[in-house]
């Protein structure tokens, strides 16, 4: 198999070829089809998050086809179309698990953190936690809804009923959810880098309302607000955009610092939550959702050897929508 590997934290991605992997039991292994880059991908690579496992290969929105099953699994896995998310595995014992919030597991793996993602030809991945796709559609165009397509739903969950809702950051999450949103009937106001006219055209060809700078405000409350750049500054900015009993939804898996902020911000029953990863249920219903809904991903393909250059555009804003690496 070949990969993309990270031996170091902040160092580039190394090109490695290992033995093809075998699938242990309860595991499938699978031909990468296509498997996009997310910005917690960065956050591995940077250091944000803690403790990867090294040397490790990344990636977490990975389609592929089945080509082998550990003991255990159906062999009528073989040659299915699946998708593996963030959420690689998780203990089933645990408080959270028996709560059904899987997704806060005391006990978890997460793919291309704790345990080798898509970065690759081939990836092991557990059965379970692997979910059946279209194998009519385009692979390219499903790799982001692995995370985030998953997390913008859980996110737009969080954020409740209100009908005017602004999204923080419009990248790859911000621009699957808000098609969905607005198919819902809802009004998407987007806020993006000052000055980055691109981003805001774009969330504007999408639908959204308006689209300006997270320094500008839109002239109207909203009742919701998601945070999808991983920026603390962000919040009292977010807090102070939403009408009373208003909410803010952080989206990210990692964030720099909230500053000191007056409690007036937060009065008046405001809430400011935050969203953990994801669950299989999210899955069951987000993807019919997605489909109903026409949601159409935005992509920019890059080579499976071309990793780091695809992290460098992420990292400095060139492209709108998902980058997506394709073996």
């Amino acid at each position: 198999m070949r990969a993309m590997q990270l031996n170091e934290i902040g160092a580039a991605l190394q090109p490695v070829e290992r033995d093809d992997p075998v699938p242990g039991e309860g595991e499938i292994r699978l031909r990468v089809e296509a498997c996009a880059v997310c910005r917690t991908d960065l956050h591995v690579v940077d250091g944000d998050l803690p403790d990867p496992k090294l040397p490790l290969i990344p990636g977490h929105e990975i389609v592929g086809i089945v080509d082998r099953v550990g003991a255990g699994v159906e062999a009528s896995r073989l040659g299915r179309r699946v998708g593996v998310p963030w959420l690689g595995q998780t203990c089933g014992c645990c408080a959270y698990c028996a709560m059904g919030r899987e997704n806060l597991c005391d006990r978890p793996a997460f793919t291309g953190y704790t345990r080798d993602g898509g970065f690759a030809s081939h990836v092991i991945a557990s059965s379970a936690f692997a979910f059946d796709l279209d194998s009519d559609a385009d692979p390219v165009a499903l790799a982001p809804l692995l995370c985030a397509g998953l997390i913008g739903w859980r996110s737009l969950q969080a954020a409740g009923e209100g009908r005017r809702i602004g999204i923080y950051g419009f990248g790859a999450a911000a621009h699957i959810i808000a098609q969905v949103a607005i198919w819902q009937g809802r009004e998407i106001l987007a806020f993006t880098r000052p000055g980055d006219g691109e981003a805001q055209r774009f969330a504007r060809d999408l639908g959204a309302s308006w689209a300006g700078g997270s320094d500008e405000r839109p002239g109207r409350d909203l009742d919701a607000a998601i945070i999808f750049a991983p920026v603390g500054a962000l919040v009292p900015t977010a807090l102070a955009a939403v009408r009373k009993g208003g909410r803010v939804v952080c989206g990210g898996i990692h964030m720099s610092d909230i500053p000191a902020m007056p409690y007036a911000l937060l009065w008046q029953e405001r809430e400011l939550v935050s969203v953990a990863n994801l669950t299989r249920h999210d899955a069951e219903v987000f993807f019919p959702v997605a489909h109903e809904a026409g949601v159409r991903t935005h992509t920019r393909t890059y080579a499976l050897e071309e990793a780091n250059a695809a992290l460098a555009d992420l990292r400095a804003g060139r492209f709108s929508g998902a980058a997506v690496l394709v073996p």
